[in-house]
């Protein structure tokens, strides 16, 4: 009886993974003039987020993913110096995308400042929430950021004197919504996350260091640690994860890594070929 119910888990297990193998199939075949990169479980579009009917619906599993903050970063493509209402607007607009293309297990791991000073003081953290819940998703929880890097961090205001100082927190944050149930039921059931990992990671704070433009050619680029455990915490292995702003293709190498399936998608053509040539590279696919 129970080597009955063991192939019977294994079946089971099989049949969800093949579920998502299906999905990613679809994607690879009907998107194939977009496609950058197709290997394995790893897909790279050319695409637009603010196209609503880019994807199908019940599609992704899970996002990690890093928007542009709107602080005038000199992308190729992106303008990143708007007004404050566009760019809600634009947020708006891509957070109701990724919920429609999400399944009703989804969870949406949203990386933000807490707030910014450049242009006027706002807080970009709560306003991003409130857009997201107004859009569908439900909020869970917010993971602070440390990144330990004040040094870079020089806007005082006024110099020693009460007038007008600025309060800088060298932290942002990762703000964790789902779509329907928090409680995952379907997919693999896998898990492979550590018993000291997620002790570690449960705590609300992480503390590791950001990434250098220098080093990975991008303008914005967020380290691997952070959607390494984003993905090890908040989903199965075989889920599919997806980062609408894949920039440097980093959110897909975290995915390649941990046995998941992945797509991204970028506006910029130079942004992919380079996201291109870091997942070849950092994944051993060339090798």
């Amino acid at each position: 009886m129970l080597t009955d119910l063991n192939k019977y888990s294994d079946h089971l297990e099989h049949t969800k993974k093949n579920e998502n193998e299906d999905i990613f199939i679809f994607l690879s075949e009907k998107y194939k003039e977009n496609t950058h990169l197709c290997h394995k479980s790893t897909l790279l579009l050319q695409g637009d987020v603010l196209n609503t009917n880019y994807f199908d619906k019940d599609i992704f599993d899970l996002i990690v993913t890093s928007p542009p903050y709107n602080v005038d970063i000199k992308y190729n493509t992106h303008k990143d110096n708007i007004t404050y209402e566009e760019y809600l607007q634009f947020s708006e607009l891509w957070i109701s995308n990724c919920y429609k293309w999400c399944k009703r297990q989804a969870r949406l791991c949203l990386n933000v400042p807490l707030d910014k000073n450049k242009g006027g003081q706002k807080s970009v953290g709560a306003d991003l929430t409130i857009l997201a819940q107004k859009v569908g998703w439900k909020y869970h929880s917010t993971i602070i950021w440390n990144e330990g890097n004040i040094s870079r961090r020089t806007a005082w205001g006024s110099w020693l004197s009460a007038s007008a100082p600025y309060v800088i927190a060298p932290v942002e944050l990762i703000i964790i919504f789902y779509k329907d149930e928090w409680k995952k039921t379907q997919g693999s059931k896998i898990s492979d996350i550590s018993k000291e990992e997620f002790m570690q990671w449960t705590n609300g704070l992480w503390t590791f260091s950001g990434e250098s433009k220098k080093r990975i050619g991008h303008p914005a680029p967020f380290p691997l640690e952070l959607p390494y455990r984003c993905i090890k915490l908040f989903s199965f292995v075989h889920d599919i994860v997806f980062d609408p702003f894949a920039g440097s293709g980093t959110t897909l190498i975290a995915a390649n890594n941990t046995n998941r399936y992945s797509v991204g998608l970028e506006i910029d053509s130079s942004y992919c070929e380079l996201a291109k040539q870091r997942i070849l590279h950092e994944t051993g696919i060339l090798f």
